[in-house]
């Protein structure tokens, strides 16, 4: 539960959700105080003003009439059917015997100046709180005007009913309104966020969908827009990049082939101990490692390209492992390293199964190049098997590894981790290129010692 809830706090849209209700429930709690102050107040000034005025009348009576005639209102006021309920009188004489009114008792603690109390007094035989004002007359009696606080108090526990229910409707409404908000934001970033995500594992091609409707944009319409448009032209340039390499590799092919050619024939020509034979046979070497290289160039623009992805098909990761781990294990004999097929577990993928069993060659060729690494008793494993629906195909060496902030740059073209091995940047290019062709996602993993590179593929549906 505690997770759960500081992962939401994490969310900014929670966040802005939250105190944004937070301050609507805030001032919908004040504005119900202050109606509930209000309401309270005028019922209390009233009584207070009705008590006063009573007693005001009261005390005119009796400077006419004497106690004989207060008592005689008192009467009145009592039997006259208005406020009868929850007026309160009382007058006594000198020796506190009750001349008139509804009290049973005389009050205690009677205050010398008059001023309003609230006292328990005995009323019909019922202990009541009341409100009170207390006189002491000239002839030493006593007058006690005052109202009875029951149904005051039934009013002002209605009011406070209501303003407690409304607080509570405040609440939920802050509640729900927090993840309705939270949702909506989400709604809106997830689609940002998501695309991101899925340009960050290769496919360049995608975009954010548009959630506005025409002429009627809203901020994350426009971001929309503005950042499809920032990934159009990210492309643009990526294609002119890549249009490049792929046009220069392609225009040097004939030409480079030629003179290889005429190489070789003069090479032939040459006797075994002319002095120009030692050069011929370096430069022939050298252009030849560099058709591979345009070769494979070639090789990705066509992987990149996409079309060999009408051939897809369900391929056995555990079938091409099979076969790879065959192929090179002649190789690692004779490097005195231990190539090891597991787990050998099924795994089937829709895919192009000479592009996949080459990128996993590429995979096995450099595990087996740097888990040697001068050493002998090194070993490589190659395996397959299915995790949460998904088809892998693994190759995990025991040698020195590489640091995790070089993850990221693995795969990009020309890239060599260590300049002194033989290659040239382009096999994991390559893997890198097949594997997103086929809608996966190339793996780097610390396998201490050593490197797990794992191609990870949806598996194939019937």
């Amino acid at each position: 539960m505690i997770k759960t809830l500081r992962q939401l706090w994490r969310s900014v849209g929670f966040r802005l959700a939250f105190y944004y209700g937070l301050l609507v429930a805030i001032t919908m709690l004040a504005a119900l105080a202050i109606v509930y102050m209000q309401t309270v107040g005028v019922l209390q000034q009233r009584m207070v003003r009705q008590v006063a005025t009573s007693m005001q009348q009261l005390m005119v009576r009796y400077d006419a009439r004497g106690a004989d005639g207060v008592a005689g209102e008192i009467a009145n006021a009592l039997s006259d059917g208005r406020n009868s309920d929850n007026e309160i009188y009382l007058l006594t004489d000198r020796e506190g015997r009750k001349l008139a009114g509804n009290l049973d008792q005389v009050p205690s603690e009677a205050p010398d100046a008059g001023d309003g109390v609230h006292r328990r007094v005995v009323r019909a035989g019922q202990t009541v709180i009341a409100y009170l004002v207390m006189r002491t007359l000239p002839d030493g009696g006593l007058l006690a005007v005052g109202h009875d606080l029951r149904d005051q108090e039934s009013i002002e526990s209605l009011v406070a009913s209501a303003s407690a229910a409304a607080g509570i409707v405040a609440v939920l409404l802050l509640i729900g309104g927090t993840f309705v908000f939270r949702q909506e934001l989400e709604r809106s970033v997830g689609a940002v966020r998501r695309t991101a995500a899925r340009i960050a594992a290769g496919e360049l091609q995608e975009r954010v969908a548009h959630s506005g409707q025409e002429g009627q944009e809203d901020e994350f319409a426009l971001l929309e827009h503005d950042i499809n448009a920032m990934l159009d032209r990210i492309q643009s340039l990526m294609d002119g990049v890549r249009h490049v390499s792929n046009t220069i590799a392609h225009n040097l092919r004939t030409p480079l082939t030629r003179v290889l050619v005429r190489l070789r024939a003069v090479e032939g020509g040459l006797g075994v101990e002319a002095p120009q034979r030692e050069a011929v046979a370096t430069a022939i070497r050298e252009l030849e490692e560099l058709a591979v290289v345009f070769e494979k160039l070639l090789q990705i623009a066509e992987v990149e390209a996409g079309a060999r992805r009408q051939q897809f098909a369900p391929v056995a990761l555990h079938v091409i492992a099979d076969d790879v781990a065959e192929l090179y294990e002649a190789v690692a004999e004779m490097q005195g390293i231990a190539l090891l097929r597991e787990p050998a577990d099924m795994a089937v993928a829709l895919g192009d199964r000479d592009l996949l069993a080459g990128a996993a060659a590429n995979l096995l060729d450099n595990a087996l190049k740097y888990a040697a690494n001068g050493r002998t008793g090194a070993t490589v494993r190659i395996g397959t098997h299915t995790v949460d629906g998904r088809a892998q195909l693994f190759v995990q060496d025991d040698g020195p590894g590489i640091p995790p902030s070089e993850y990221e740059r693995i795969g990009v073209r020309f890239h060599r981790l260590d300049r002194s091995t033989p290659g040239h940047g382009l096999g994991l290019a390559s893997v890198q290129a097949v594997v997103a062709l086929h809608g996966g996602r190339l793996q780097f993993g610390d396998a201490k010692p050593g490197l797990r590179a794992c191609i990870d593929l949806p598996m194939a549906h019937d």
